[in-house]
């Protein structure tokens, strides 16, 4: 049974510090990047310093520091999906001390009517995930702790926006038309593939999250419409806007 992944009582067998050894305090903040196109756009426009290494078996995984308005700032480059996303969110907790991430990428639009030409603040997720289930008990929803904030923020910059409900899903070409109907009635207006596990993590070492995201593709009842994919994928607006959610929290 699903409800049987959740164990908040005995002890974890395995531990980063088995891994990394005991926890990093190097910065407060990081940003989650799902870009390699804005991550390259740091790197070159910011001094960047790397502070810590994410170990893999693929490879490892530089962690960079900048400053911004007088904010130290972390940031990486991080897989797709829900499973990989919350876990490496944990490991650079770990390994530089960061408790507030602000993760910002693309959705696909399910309410094409009420998501273009604006930002989307998840208010909760549909937990169509696997990873989820691991940090909290077994539920279709997961509140999206941040919401209130982000939307004081972007308030405060003029920026565009609409909150509401987003489905986690971990497998995009499963986005059926029943799937996507049932989504809609119950109120999603984006899908995406990270926000429910992430948010689980965070709410169970005590971490913030701070998410939003931008529409590219559509998913409609006419079909699938990509056209505007790559621009929301790597839009250099949503990390000025990022930063400054950084420096404001």
């Amino acid at each position: 049974m699903i409800k049987d992944f959740y164990d908040a009582e005995t002890e974890p067998i395995v531990k980063l510090e088995h891994f990394y050894g005991e926890q990093k305090h190097l910065v407060d903040k990081c940003l989650i990047i799902f870009s390699k196109v804005i991550y390259d756009h740091l790197l070159k426009k910011y001094e960047c310093k790397e502070i810590a290494l994410m170990g893999s078996c693929t490879g490892s995984i530089p962690i960079y520091c900048l400053e911004y308005k007088g904010e130290k700032i972390a940031f990486y480059l991080t897989s797709i999906g829900s499973a990989v996303a919350s876990s490496a969110c944990y490991e650079v907790y770990w390994i530089t001390g960061a408790t507030k991430f602000i993760m910002f990428g693309s959705c696909g639009s399910l309410a094409p009517e009420v998501t273009t030409g604006k930002f989307i603040i998840p208010t909760q997720s549909y937990r169509g995930d696997g990873a989820s289930y691991y940090y909290a008990p077994a539920a279709d929803y997961i509140d999206i702790k941040g919401c209130d904030k982000l939307e004081s923020i972007f308030e405060e910059m003029n920026v565009p926006f609409v909150k509401g409900r987003v489905w986690t899903t971990d497998s995009m070409l499963r986005e059926t038309k029943g799937l996507v109907a049932k989504r809609r009635e119950e109120g999603c207006i984006a899908v995406e593939m990270e926000l429910a596990g992430v948010q689980a993590l965070c709410d169970f070492y005590g971490l913030t999250l701070y998410d939003f995201l931008e529409a590219g593709d559509v998913l409609a009842d006419s079909g699938y419409e990509i056209s505007g994919l790559e621009a929301a994928n790597h839009d250099l607006g949503k990390l000025h806007i990022a930063l400054e959610i950084a420096s404001r929290i």
